[in-house]
């Protein structure tokens, strides 16, 4: 009986264990659920500047797929959870690198995103502290619903936002090129 017992304690530790992937000194899950779609880990990787790490990264999707132009154009459930691992992320530091990231997934044409991006800006507007995390998730027919620490704060519509929104990630000039080959897991 005692050797049942390990070996079940053992095999459920192997499953816990490959429920979640480390990046970055943090542990993402390799499935969430959101609005009732269940999405799974495609690639993660971690955002940094100046050799200090900013924050890990993670794409959900339904199924793995490593074609960004493809993935920024899909009209299906996904998301990309951004989980801070340095405290010199602040709510001004973010929405200045949300800005940076817009204008160049859009090619510098975030005019007729204008209020949108502002509205996704106010997403970032209370303190950033480290090990907060933020769930951007995309569902079709609803829009971008973004989280912070599992709290929604608000949802924004249309499609065309959402291409720009994970084109920050996706693009040809995305906020980083490994972040962005770690989350397409090439």
């Amino acid at each position: 009986m005692k050797k049942y017992m390990l070996l079940f304690v053992a095999l459920c530790s192997v499953t816990m264990l490959s429920a979640q992937t480390e990046v970055g000194g943090v542990t993402l899950p390799n499935t969430v659920t959101f609005k009732g779609e269940s999405l799974k880990l495609n690639g993660a990787g971690v955002r940094e500047k100046l050799w200090i790490d900013l924050y890990a990264g993670g794409l959900y999707l339904e199924e793995k797929n490593s074609d960004a132009k493809q993935i920024m154009s899909a009209d299906k459930p996904m998301a990309i959870k951004l989980h801070i691992v340095s405290k010199l992320i602040t709510s001004k530091k973010m929405v200045d690198a949300v800005n940076e990231g817009f204008e160049n997934s859009t090619n510098g044409n975030t005019a007729p995103l204008a209020s949108e991006i502002k509205k996704f800006k106010g997403f970032f507007s209370e303190e950033i502290k480290k090990n907060d995390v933020f769930d951007l998730v995309y569902i079709p027919g609803t829009g971008v619903i973004s989280y912070k620490n599992g709290e929604e704060k608000g949802t924004i519509k249309g499609m065309e936002f959402k291409k720009a929104l994970f084109g920050i990630w996706l693009s040809n000039k995305p906020a980083e090129d490994d972040l962005k080959e770690a989350m397409l897991n090439l």
